[in-house]
C-alpha cells in the first residue's frame, strides 16, 4: 500500500515474501494468489506492496528473459500487487529445515553474490510501477564477521565498486534507479551503525546505502535516532526500512523456561545483553552469543534482546516482550520532520513457521491473516506519526 508523508513523498509499504518458500515462477504465482491476495482483501486494500524474494536460480532465469519478466510484471498487476523492493539478502533455500549460517554464503567477497545482486537489479527495473521513483535491494552487510581481513576487506571494496557500476547500467539501458541497501546484522562485519560508518563510508552513495532493520537495531542495543545521525554524518542513506521486532527478556534467569520454547533448528537468533551497547564490537563473548540456545547455556547477563522477528501485532507473552518501543522511536526519527526519511518500508516476520508451537499458524489462511494484521499494525503506526494513506491506490485505514 502507500502513504503520503506530510512533505508530500510517497511511501511504501509492503510485506517481504521471504516468509514463503518458492524458488521458482510457477510457485512465486501460487503464493501470490495463496497469501497475498488474501492479505490484500483483508486489508480491505486496491493495492498491495511485496518486498519480493527471488532466489538466486529465478533471478537469473528472469534476468535473462524479457518476456518471463513482462509475465510477472502482468500477474501482479492483475493481482493489485505491486513490486519497489526486492529482499536479496538470502541467496536461496531460505525456508530449508537447517538455515543458520548458510544465509550468509555467498558473501561479497564473491563474483555469485555479485551476480545474483544485479540480475535482481535487472529484474526489478522492468517490475517497478510506472511512477514509482525507484527501487531498492536489500542485501547482507558485507559477511559474517568470522573469517574476516584485509584482503576478504578488499575483495569486497571490489565487488561494491563492480556493483555502482552494474547499476548504473541498469539506469542506462532502462531508464529507472535502482539502489542496493546493505542491512547491519548481529553477528556480521556490519552489525551497528558505528561499523557502518566505519566500513560502508565511501561507497557510491547515490546506488548505495543501507537497510536498517528495525530488530537489528534493537538486537544492538542502539538508539534510533543516535544511530539515525551517525549514518547521515556518514553520508550513508537509508534507502530501505525492514520493520521488524525482536524478542526481549528483561530477566533471561527468570524466563528460561520461556525463552528454551523459542529455541529452534532453522534461524539463527543472536542473542545480545544489553552490555553490547556502547562504543566497543557488539559481538564482544562477555554479552553476545550466535544463538540463543547457546546463551541460555552460558547464561548471558541480561536483559536480553534476541534476533528472533515476532509479528508486530503479537508479541510474546510475559514474562517476555519484544523491542516494539524501539521500532516505534526509530519510526518517529525517520518521519517526525519535513522530509520522509525513507521511502521503502518492508514488513519482515519470515519466521511465522517456527514460531512456537502455540503461536504458530496452521493454515494458509491463518499465515494471510497474520500477515495482514502485521500491516495494519504498522500502517497504523505510520498515519499516528502523520502519514496518510493515499486513496488513490489504497483504502482501508482504521483511523
Amino acid at each position: 500500500m502507500r502513504l503520503r508523508h506530510a512533505g508530500g513523498e510517497t511511501v511504501h509499504l509492503g510485506y517481504c515474501t521471504n516468509v514463503h518458500p518458492a524458488e521458482d515462477l510457477a510457485g512465486i504465482l501460487r503464493q501470490l494468489d495463496t497469501y497475498a491476495v488474501p492479505v490484500r482483501a483483508a486489508l480491505g486494500s486496491d493495492l498491495l506492496g511485496l518486498g519480493l524474494w527471488l532466489a538466486a536460480p529465478v533471478a537469473a532465469e528472469l534476468a535473462a528473459d524479457a518476456t518471463l519478466r513482462r509475465r510477472l510484471r502482468a500477474e501482479l498487476d492483475a493481482r493489485g500487487l505491486e513490486v519497489v523492493t526486492l529482499n536479496g539478502f538470502p541467496y536461496a533455500a531460505f525456508q530449508a529445515p537447517v538455515v543458520k549460517q548458510d544465509v550468509y554464503h555467498p558473501d561479497w567477497t564473491t563474483e555469485q553474490r555479485l551476480t545474483y545482486t544485479l540480475d535482481l537489479a535487472r529484474v526489478l527495473a522492468d517490475l517497478l510501477p510506472d511512477d514509482a521513483a525507484r527501487g531498492s535491494i536489500s542485501t547482507l552487510p558485507l559477511a559474517w564477521r568470522q573469517p574476516w581481513d584485509a584482503d576478504m576487506a578488499d575483495a569486497a571494496r571490489r565487488r561494491l565498486d563492480q556493483l555502482a557500476a552494474g547499476l548504473a547500467g541498469v539506469r542506462r539501458d532502462t531508464g529507472r534507479e535502482v539502489r542496493v541497501a546493505f542491512e547491519p546484522e548481529p553477528g556480521c562485519v556490519v552489525e551497528s551503525s558505528s561499523q557502518a560508518a566505519a566500513l560502508l563510508s565511501g561507497m557510491d552513495t547515490d546506488r548505495l546505502g543501507i537497510c536498517l532493520d528495525l530488530a537489528h537495531l534493537a538486537c544492538a542495543w542502539e538508539d534510533p535516532a543516535e544511530a539515525l545521525g551517525r549514518l547521515r554524518a556518514a553520508g550513508l542513506p537509508v534507502v530501505k526500512v525492514q520493520v521488524s521486532a525482536a524478542v526481549e527478556a528483561a530477566d533471561p534467569a527468570g524466563g528460561a523456561e520461556a525463552l528454551r520454547r523459542w529455541v529452534e533448528p532453522r534461524f539463527l537468533h543472536q542473542t545480545r545483553g544489553a552490555g553490547c551497547a556502547g562504543p566497543g564490537d557488539p559481538a564482544d563473548p562477555a554479552y553476545a552469543a550466535d544463538d540463543l540456545d547457546e546463551a541460555l547455556d552460558r547464561a548471558l547477563p541480561g536483559p536480553w534482546r534476541v534476533h528472533y522477528h515476532v509479528p508486530l501485532h503479537a508479541p510474546p507473552e510475559e514474562p517476555l516482550g519484544s523491542t516494539l518501543p524501539v521500532l516505534r522511536a526509530a519510526l518517529r526519527a525517520l518521519f517526525d520532520g519535513p522530509d520522509a526519511g525513507c521511502d521503502h518500508l518492508d514488513v519482515e516476520t519470515y519466521t511465522w513457521g517456527v514460531l512456537p508451537a502455540a503461536r504458530r499458524p496452521g493454515t494458509d489462511a491463518e499465515l494471510a491473516a497474520g500477515i495482514a494484521a502485521e500491516l495494519a499494525f504498522a500502517r497504523d503506526e505510520l498515519v499516528g506519526l502523520g502519514l496518510t494513506v493515499d486513496r488513490t491506490v489504497s483504502m482501508g485505514v482504521t483511523r
